[in-house]
């Protein structure tokens, strides 16, 4: 048998208990009360309490509806999400990116983020465009992506269409809107010289500037295809060295003083 739509339940509970209710009490009423006078002010309290009665009902009603709503949405979502994951693994793995690449930076920024002050629905932006920062990518030819050398001048063009190819991808999505700013702004610099924008300070959206100082530490403190791990300490003094430049000084500065516990949430450890 087909469920019931949501609102149906709510407006025939509604109906069934307040005419319950109205004869329920019209009956002890009518027996109870025999002068006209005193009729007229039950009847009147009567309707006060079935006012009162059938608000507080509705209230409880609706109340319970958009809890299932809202559960159903978050579900929706989840499955989205675990969707998402499995399209980042396949990614990473035609990336030759190390094991753990786009979970450890969603992990670290989401904690940064954190430190930040950002919040709701500004993390989960953060958590979508750091899991899919590179989805554009995949419109790449694999002699360019996984080249084992430096790109030439025409390659590093064509990988540079990259962030623009994201934030499309993104913009069709509904949900994935707010999260685009990573994939497409990510590249930028502070000092104005990034690309695909040329935009400059606090000009890059904070999203794109928080994960731009996580990204930084991943692709320098793991191996890639072109390049092996760097030492940690040249890690950070790296970082150190490119705030002001190509990294937000301010948030370079935040995730130095953090650098132990977004370290610890990186490795899941």
């Amino acid at each position: 048998m087909k469920r019931l739509s949501p609102q149906l339940r709510t407006a025939g509970t509604y109906v069934l208990l307040s005419a319950i209710y109205i004869w329920i009490s019209g009956h002890v009423l009518g027996s109870l009360v025999h002068d006209p006078h005193r009729i007229v002010f039950y009847q009147i309290l009567k309707g006060w309490l079935f006012v009162l009665g059938t608000g507080l009902l509705l209230y409880w009603l609706i109340g319970r509806t958009v809890r299932r709503l809202a559960k159903a949405n978050q579900q929706l979502l989840d499955s989205h999400e675990q969707a998402l994951r499995v399209l980042v693994e396949a990614m990473d793995v035609r990336h030759k990116e190390t094991s753990d690449h786009s979970e450890r930076v969603v992990r670290m920024a989401l904690g940064l983020a954190k430190r930040v002050g950002l919040h709701g629905d500004a993390l989960r932006d953060i958590k979508f465009g750091a899991l899919l920062h590179d989805i554009g990518k995949l419109a790449l030819p694999d002699a360019i992506l996984i080249k084992p050398g430096k790109l030439d001048d025409e390659e590093t063009q064509v990988m540079r269409t990259h962030p623009r190819m994201g934030y499309d991808m993104l913009q069709r999505i509904d949900f994935l809107h707010g999260a685009s700013v990573i994939p497409y702004s990510h590249h930028e610099r502070w000092d104005g010289t990034g690309y695909p924008q040329g935009l400059k300070g606090e000009q890059i959206p904070l999203a794109a500037r928080i994960f731009s100082v996580v990204d930084v530490w991943d692709a320098l403190s793991f191996p890639r295809v072109y390049k092996p791990a760097w030492p940690e300490a040249e890690v950070l003094q790296y970082l150190r060295d490119a705030a002001g430049g190509q990294l937000d000084p301010h948030l370079v500065a935040l995730f130095l003083n953090n650098y132990s516990e977004l370290k610890a949430l990186a490795l899941n450890a």
